[in-house]
């Protein structure tokens, strides 16, 4: 540490190996000084180790010291002496000499290959260019760029002070780079401009030279910068986003337009601005116009109805009574059924009700995690995810967003979507979102998030936990008639050019259409037969062979539609024993199955077939098990067994048949095969069975029923602890049906067989 005597030099930097003549009278006796640039009476940190050469007399008399620069010194505590002059403590740092690391030598390469260009372009004497590759020290070397008439003061203060060497090469081949840079650009706009052309292209390149002009004086980067304070502004983001925004601005400054990585950082600021932080949909809180709404759009549905009224009264109770707005009570819907059952057109209705807007999000088949979350900004062609984009569609914070068809998210190396949605649609979490892209914090509690799915068995168990689960069992035929009555008709009639009075047709024509023509829980094939029947029409009135008003009757709709499609085949594929008629549930809705078993003589054992799945073929051996163990019970032959081999087929093999309810059904099968007393016709089952012939609970009642009920069947065999699910069936199927509840499988075979045999046991 030494003390030397302070030298301020304003708006002017010397540089180690520089020689200046300084008038200074307060200098003598002194053999070394720190000269140190100053700006606005503010002292720079670093200054220059200076040795006195020399002592001259100027003109005029004035006293002078020759300086010449030594090495870089930092100024530390100051102290003025009694006469009057500043002396500082001076941590000196002189360059270290010797053999240089491989780094630093290729930034010496590289910063004389740029100087020599440089020289190169402004055809500078050659002594210069032998004075650089004189210097041998890194660190000098680094210097000359001091020595440069392009540097402004606060590139020389930068550059002085650098006291690593290799932060100074590199900073100096910054500068010098730029200074090349800028020659370049003159020297093309130069040869553009001498070269001779056509009056087009000499104008062409005029512009291209004012441009280049422009671009130097920085004038539309400037323009660039203040369109985006100005919007940045506008956007009126939260904290920590503008805090991110105004960074990424001032990255966008610094670089130039002309930069490559402009076009990234604009995309980035883009987005930033495109999502909707502070507009928000004016909610309707009214529960009864809610209501009228739901009704007006959607038949049925009772319990989704319900479930959006009750959110409405409660926000508008909490509302109303200053309760604030707790982030974490988001209600996450979901809205599990069958195909065709209007999940997806009633979220538009929601919006609609709540006065919110409404974007829809298919992630049907999605299997990559940035779908969800975005990608990170270190990819080319980065995109933020699907959220951020629903938002800045939707133009508000507060959307109804639905996720459609969530079940059928899948997963591979890109990750797990499934696992990304855990964090979207829980409602302790959701609030502070933060998508891979955007980087920030992204509020979602406001959004309401309403999914859909055919069936919750492909849902993952912990993303299924965060949603609240609404079924959509299907309907019944009087309410697909008067969805058909009062929604698909109108909406066809429409879309095949007709008018309400030029085709009639009664409920009675609408109930056939359902009953033989369509065999679903939804009513979308319903609407595809309605469709063909009204084209048809359409052919004949535009073609002259009907003259509206036309009255379709039976005849019509044969004609239009074909032969009858669906038949009540319960009766006659039950008529011999060994077929039982059980009740199923598949991502279509519920179905009707008919188990039928057969016996040959052979070598006992069990065959299966209709493509089943494990935990059918585990069903079936239980209930042939079962039997075997029970035959004297049952009235049948002990030695049967020994003497045949059984076959079990559940017909419409192409499909897959899997579920914990076929149980009762296979028992119900073989017991009517081998003790020959039918299935009752009537009658359909379904339940799973233990080896002591305990009927477990099964889920899905209301769907069964309903296809229990479309196929012609009067009476249902269910577990006893499913008892209170009947309360979900709708009243007019329930008062239509009978139901028997089983404890044990003895409750089913008395209710589901006849009670005399018409054939023999095989």
């Amino acid at each position: 540490m030494s003390r030397l005597l302070l030298v301020p030099l304003d708006d002017a930097v010397v540089f180690p190996g520089m020689n200046i003549t300084l008038p200074l009278d307060a200098g003598d006796g002194e053999e070394r000084v720190l000269l140190v640039p100053r700006h606005d009476n503010d002292f720079a940190a670093v200054g220059t180790v200076a040795t006195v050469t020399d002592r001259v007399r100027l003109p005029g008399g004035v006293h002078a010291l020759v300086l010449e620069g030594e090495h870089r010194g930092v100024a530390g505590a100051a102290i003025t002496e009694p006469d009057g002059r500043l002396y500082v403590d001076v941590d000196e740092r002189p360059d270290p000499t010797g053999t240089t690391d491989r780094e630093t030598r290729d930034l010496e390469r590289e910063y004389r290959a740029v100087v020599e260009e440089i020289l190169e372009l402004r055809d500078a004497d050659g002594r210069i260019g032998a004075f650089l590759r004189s210097i041998t020290e890194p660190g000098a070397l680094a210097d000359t760029c001091g020595y440069s008439p392009d540097l402004n003061y606060d590139q020389r203060l930068q550059l002085l002070q650098a006291v690593d060497i290799i932060e100074r090469l590199e900073l100096a081949l910054r500068f010098q780079k730029e200074r090349l840079a800028e020659l370049q650009v003159r020297k093309r706009i130069r040869d553009d401009v001498e070269t001779g052309a056509e009056k087009q292209q000499r104008e062409y390149f005029l512009r291209k030279q004012m441009d280049s002009i422009r671009r130097e004086l920085g004038e539309d980067d400037a323009s660039v910068v203040e369109e985006y304070r100005t919007k940045i502004a506008e956007a009126n983001m939260p904290a920590p986003v503008r805090e991110q925004a105004d960074k990424e601005l001032g990255r966008l400054e610094r670089v130039g337009e002309q930069s490559g990585e402009s076009s990234v950082i604009r995309a980035y600021l883009d987005w930033l601005i495109a999502v909707p932080w502070d507009k928000r949909s004016e909610e309707r809180l009214d529960p009864a116009y809610a209501r009228e709404v739901l009704d007006a759009d959607h038949a049925g549905l009772e319990d989704v109805k319900d479930r959006i009224v009750e959110y409405i009264a409660v926000k508008k109770l909490r509302q109303e009574r200053g309760i604030t707005e707790d982030k974490r009570s988001g209600a996450i819907l979901t809205l599990i059924g069958p195909p065709g059952t209007g999940k997806t057109s009633i979220g538009e209705s929601i919006a609609r009700a709540t006065g919110r807007e409404f974007i829809r999000i298919s992630l049907g088949g999605v299997r990559d995690e940035a779908e969800i979350r975005g990608h990170r900004r270190t990819y080319i062609g980065a995109l933020p995810g699907r959220l951020v984009r629903a938002l800045r569609d939707a133009g508000t914070i507060n959307p109804v967003i639905m996720l459609d068809e969530v079940d059928k998210v899948g997963a591979d190396w890109r990750g797990d979507p499934a696992s990304a949605l855990l964090e979207v649609l829980d409602p302790a979490q959701n609030h502070s979102f933060r998508d891979h892209y955007l980087d920030v914090e992204l509020d979602l509690s406001g959004v309401m998030f309403i999914a859909t799915a055919n069936v919750a068995d492909t849902i993952p168990g912990p993303l299924l936990d965060r949603m609240e689960v609404i079924r959509f069992d299907g309907y019944t035929t009087s309410e697909k008639v008067a969805i058909a009555r009062g929604y698909l008709w109108r909406r066809q009639l429409d879309r095949n050019g007709l008018k309400a009075d030029e085709v009639e047709a009664d409920d009675e024509l609408l109930r056939t259409i359902v009953t033989e023509y369509t065999r679903e829980a939804g009513v979308r094939n319903l609407e595809r037969e309605i469709g063909t029947l009204l084209r048809k029409t359409a052919t004949q009135i535009a073609s002259g062979k009907a003259t509206a008003p036309v009255k379709l009757d039976v005849e019509a709709l044969r004609d239009a539609l074909g032969r009858q499609k669906h038949f009540q085949e319960s009766a006659i594929r039950t008529a011999v024993p060994g077929v039982a008629t059980g009740l199923a549930v598949t991502g279509a809705g519920g179905d009707v199955l008919f188990i039928e078993a057969t016996s040959m003589a052979g070598k006992s054992g069990l065959t299966l077939t209709g493509q089943l799945g494990d935990v059918m073929k585990e069903s079936a051996q239980i209930a042939l098990s079962y039997v075997r163990g029970h035959a004297e019970e049952l009235g049948i032959d002990p030695t049967s067994f020994e003497k045949h081999s059984f076959h079990i087929h559940v017909p419409a093999g192409a499909i897959p048949k899997d579920g914990p309810s076929a149980g009762v059904t296979m028992i119900t099968a073989l017991t009517s095969l081998l003790s020959g007393r039918p299935v009752r016709h009537t009658i359909g089952m379904t339940g799973e069975v233990t080896l002591q012939g305990r009927v477990l609970p099964i889920g899905g009642v209301k769907q069964k029923v309903l296809a229990a009920h479309a196929a012609g069947l009067t009476e249902v065999i269910l577990p006893e602890r499913n008892r209170g699910d009947v309360d979900d069936v709708p009243d007019e199927v329930r008062e239509a049906m009978k139901f028997h509840f089983a404890m044990s499988i003895d409750e089913v075979l008395a209710a589901g067989l006849e009670s005399s045999a018409v054939a023999t046991a095989a």
